[in-house]
């Protein structure tokens, strides 16, 4: 292949690879969004405390059943909160990891994102 032929070809493949990341740039903020809108929902104690936290894994609401409060077992409370909290976060992690995979067509992406679990 001739030297210009060889340059414009690889100058062809590199506006390919950039459009690419456009693309795949625009996917990933949409999942942002996205993942912001959608929320999963744990609870602890055997629904004493309900925790919905967003698909980015912020926690977003707490229920607390008042038989839960119990001011002799403040320590109680505290552990069911953490459970739930805990379960909700990881749920979002995995509904993120899918999501991502997706987005990936199944391929492993060596780089974490900001503003992600």
């Amino acid at each position: 292949m001739p030297c210009d032929d060889l340059a414009n070809h690889s100058m062809t493949n590199l506006q390919q690879i950039l459009q690419m990341g456009q693309q795949v740039q625009a996917r990933l903020t949409q999942l942002q969004t996205e993942l912001g809108n959608r929320t999963v929902t744990c609870s602890s104690g055997g629904g004493m405390v309900t925790v919905t936290a967003d698909g980015r894994g912020r926690v977003r609401s707490i229920k607390i059943d008042p038989t839960a409060v119990d001011p002799q077992d403040v320590e109680m409370l505290e552990d069911l909160v953490q459970a739930a909290v805990s379960e909700a976060q990881q749920r979002a992690q995995q509904v993120y990891e899918e999501e991502l995979k997706k987005l990936a067509g199944g391929l492993p992406l060596p780089f974490g994102l900001p503003g992600f679990p």
